[in-house]
């Protein structure tokens, strides 16, 4: 008899071993993606922390020969965009997402011709050749790669905008535009009007 509950105590204590093996494992699995993904935005932002650690503010005389109707440069190699106001009272810097290689990348000035709210998006031929997957158009929405605003530059094709999709912002990411988080483009997008001065260093 004693044998007999040996062995069931035995059988017992087996199960009660792969139950809890088993439900560690499910517990693992489920917040190892949670895990990665704190992860991937821990990286995200210290990048960023880093550009903005390592950049140094230039004077807007170095760039502009006036601030009529305030000017924004954005730095390409920083990977940050300013912007100063006309009467200077104003100065913002946001970390920004840059064109993914130098051939895709615009240097020197242009300004902004046309606000929008909700912007639409169309690739471009040449996007569309890099990447047939990316669909012939976007409309305005939470999907939209442009995020909640446009600024529209003098450039065809170029903006400044926002971006659905955050892990950009700090990259080498775009296909030639600026990004920005839909936060920053929102406030850039009320200081900045139709005329402001932009380059691209």
């Amino acid at each position: 008899m004693r044998g007999v509950n040996m062995e069931n105590d035995r059988r017992l204590t087996t199960r009660r071993k792969f139950f809890l093996n088993t439900a560690s494992a499910s517990l693992v699995a489920l917040a190892a993606p949670n895990i990665l993904r704190a992860q991937e935005i821990g990286s995200d932002v210290n990048s960023t922390r880093r550009n903005i650690s390592s950049f140094r503010v230039p004077n807007w005389r170095d760039h502009f020969d006036n601030l009529k109707n305030g000017v924004i440069l954005s730095d390409t190699v920083s990977r940050m965009v300013q912007y100063w106001s006309e009467d200077e009272s104003v100065y913002k810097l946001y970390p920004s997402s840059v064109p993914m290689t130098d051939e895709l990348t615009r240097r020197g000035y242009t300004r902004i011709i046309r606000k929008v709210v909700g912007p639409s998006w169309r690739p471009t031929a040449s996007m569309k050749a890099r990447n047939p997957e990316f669909p012939d158009y976007v409309g305005p929405g939470p999907d939209n790669p442009l995020g909640t605003h446009a600024l529209y530059l003098s450039w065809q094709y170029y903006r400044i905008h926002g971006t659905n999709d955050t892990r950009k912002i700090g990259r080498r990411s775009s296909n030639g535009c600026i990004g920005l988080y839909n936060n920053q483009i929102e406030e850039l997008f009320a200081l900045a009007k139709v005329g402001t001065q932009v380059k691209l260093i």
